[in-house]
């Protein structure tokens, strides 16, 4: 009688182990879908620049494949730091994301005596989505046909031509200042609150000459409103095969593009930072996004999060250099 008890016992607990374990297990595995809304993707300028391309041609696609709306959001303000500040305190879950560039995340680390944030710190990067080429252009009422023309035009008149870009530590502005260092030229920086401002004063001839991402300028180049006069790339992009590189003008070595990724606040899980790499790799390989920066002589990335970290560290030697010696301030 007792041994049949002492079994019926142990049939009991180990029964009621079982369902424990049952009902502790989901409770331990379960993690909250992502996403389980829509998702905000922070633009750091404002509309009608490179950078909001890129991030609407991504967000499409990643709204049809993710199932939920991942929208655009301009924040411009700061030389990004505005939209960076917000982010970096943004519940770190996936929901939110933001643009991140050369200048925001390369150069005003070094440019900027005091940040609210740390870009190393206080953000994981999650995937480099791609390379603009930078392309330089002039009004066509400046007496300069040609690069060497134009070149020539402003050491002879230091000072008397401006420049407009998107705003400070945009990808024009450093362009233009790295130009200036490399030519031995002067000229005015004008910072704007985005691509679309300072191409407006730029085509009313209100300044002179800018650098920006083929996507902005290409319409404006075809019609004849500005002129081209180099590509920052090591070599010609075919979208404008006639217009040289700053290297075959005799500056060795000169390179600059736009580049463009997505970082979300530092204590997103990794599983979600995975699985938005390769979401993001996916929209990259579809043919909406292919076709537009193959028009646009864009460079696609996609890559896992390490190999976008390292390239941030590459970028963040080179432009700290050049800021130094360039003597690059926050207007």
């Amino acid at each position: 009688m007792e041994d049949c008890f002492a079994l019926s016992r142990r049939r009991w607990l180990g029964t009621a182990a079982a369902a424990g374990l049952a009902a502790t297990v989901p409770a331990l595995r379960a993690q909250p879908a992502w996403p389980a809304k829509s998702v905000r993707f922070v633009v750091p300028f404002a509309p009608g620049g490179t950078s909001e391309i890129v991030a609407r041609s991504v967000a499409a696609e990643l709204t049809r494949q993710l199932g939920q709306s991942v929208y655009v959001e301009n924040k411009p303000g700061g030389a990004g730091v505005v939209a960076m500040t917000e982010v970096a305190k943004a519940a770190p879950d996936g929901h939110t994301l933001i643009l991140g560039h050369v200048g925001t995340l390369a150069v005003n680390p070094y440019m900027l005596a005091n940040q609210p944030y740390d870009v190393n710190k206080d953000f994981i990067p999650v995937t480099l989505l791609a390379k603009v080429p930078n392309v330089f252009v002039i009004h066509p009422d400046v007496p300069a046909k040609n690069f060497q023309e134009f070149v020539a035009y402003a050491k002879k008149n230091p000072g008397q031509l401006s420049y407009g870009s998107a705003g400070n530590a945009s990808a024009g502005h450093l362009a233009m200042e790295y130009l200036k260092l490399v030519t031995g030229m002067f000229m005015t920086h004008i910072p704007y609150r985005g691509t679309g401002p300072q191409l407006t004063d730029l085509l009313a001839g209100r300044t002179q000459a800018s650098s920006a991402g083929l996507p902005a300028l290409s319409a404006h180049i075809k019609s004849g409103k500005l002129r081209a006069i180099a590509v920052g790339t090591q070599q010609r992009i075919a979208a404008l095969p006639e217009v040289p590189t700053v290297t075959e003008m005799g500056f060795k070595d000169f390179e600059t593009s736009q580049w463009y990724g997505i970082l979300v606040p530092a204590g997103t899980p990794p599983d979600i930072v995975r699985r938005l790499q390769e979401e993001s790799l996916k929209a990259l390989k579809s043919s909406a996004v292919t076709e537009r920066f193959a028009h646009d002589s864009a460079v696609g990335g996609g890559g896992p999060s390490p190999e976008f970290a390292a390239f941030i560290g590459r970028e963040q030697k080179i432009w700290s250099d050049i800021v130094r010696r360039a003597q690059i301030k926050a207007d």
